[in-house]
């Protein structure tokens, strides 16, 4: 197939797969994945798009998905939360996802924030773009694969892939729809040559490539080849790890990690993490293998799968 034949079946797969998974609101960041579910969502019903960020400091999401939201012509709401807001939600986070792994719990807080929100508003489900950069290679590591091992690396994350959304949503009582993760689209995607995922665009190399292709002209062109930015640069709550080197003196965190690793066998790796782990060991326990017949993650001694390599509970990488 050509790569026009290629856009237009993936355009039907995906209206068929968002008219399945509507909601009725959409996480929006203004990134590829979520503009593309909210342009397909807003010729068939009318959703509401729903953006967060963090007060202290420039969140890119807000500028992106403000641009999208107008020119789609969706109700958008904006919520800019502050500190004490985003303190408050650490401990659910970390209760329902069970981690006190930095770089999740950055991502993680911004979609419960995000959720709360939409929640606050009426809406009891929602849709997002969760799945699109495992099924379409949309994550920079993906970019330095060769064809071979970059078909092993996806099929590798699409077995172990996980959403804080569905987790989440479900805990506040809401539902999180995810298209991306339509049994057709995962036929279409998994059946794509690595040439459509990767790909150049003016000497640069892309992630999603022909997603990105077949949205051309029918979103903004800042859009569509904007790159991947994690949520957490995102919405801003990457400042988190700058917080808790300005809050937490270094004496303190040495002698707490020294502790910790002799009562909990636990090796904490920052500030940052140690007051998770606080939070964690307070609301979950100590981490312990469990019962699953894996291996033990050398850090924090939790159980983590055969395959894995990483552990979910405290972010270890690679083991």
């Amino acid at each position: 197939m050509t790569v026009e034949q290629l856009c237009s079946e993936l355009h039907l797969v995906l209206r068929g797969a968002v008219e399945k998974n509507l909601g009725g609101g959409l996480l929006l960041s203004g990134g590829v994945d979520t503009s593309i579910v909210a342009s397909i969502a807003a010729k068939v019903a009318s959703p509401k798009a729903f953006t967060v960020a963090f007060r202290e400091v420039d969140a890119p999401d807000l500028k992106y998905a403000e641009r999208v939201a107008k020119y789609l012509g969706l109700r958008h709401k904006v919520h800019i939360f502050n500190r004490e807001e985003l303190f408050d939600a650490l401990t659910d986070c970390i209760k329902v996802m069970r981690t006190f792994d930095p770089v999740e719990i950055r991502n993680d807080v911004a979609i419960y924030i995000a959720l709360r929100f939409a929640r606050e508003n009426g809406i009891e489900s929602v849709m997002t773009g969760d799945g699109c950069d495992e099924l379409f290679a949309g994550y920079s590591f993906f970019l330095d694969y060769e064809e071979d091992r970059l078909k092993l690396e996806l099929e590798k994350i699409q077995n172990e892939m996980r959403f804080a959304s569905v987790m989440l949503s479900e805990y506040l009582g809401m539902s999180a729809k995810l298209p991306f993760l339509d049994s057709d689209v995962k036929s279409f995607a998994v059946k794509l040559d690595p040439q459509y995922l990767v790909n150049f665009k003016k000497g640069q190399k892309w992630g999603k490539w022909l997603l990105r292709k077949a949205f051309e002209g029918i979103l903004p062109e800042e859009v569509v080849w904007r790159e991947k930015t994690p949520i957490e640069y995102g919405t801003g709550t990457t400042v988190l790890s700058s917080i808790f080197d300005l809050e937490i003196s270094q004496e303190e965190f040495e002698r707490e990690k020294i502790r910790l690793l002799k009562d909990d066998i636990v090796a904490v790796q920052s500030k940052e993490q140690m007051f998770y782990y606080g939070i964690y060991r307070s609301v979950i326990g100590v981490p312990c293998m469990g019962n699953i017949g894996g291996r033990r993650c050398p850090r924090c001694n939790s159980s983590i799968s055969q395959k894995a390599s990483y552990c979910r509970t405290c972010g270890a990488y690679p083991i």
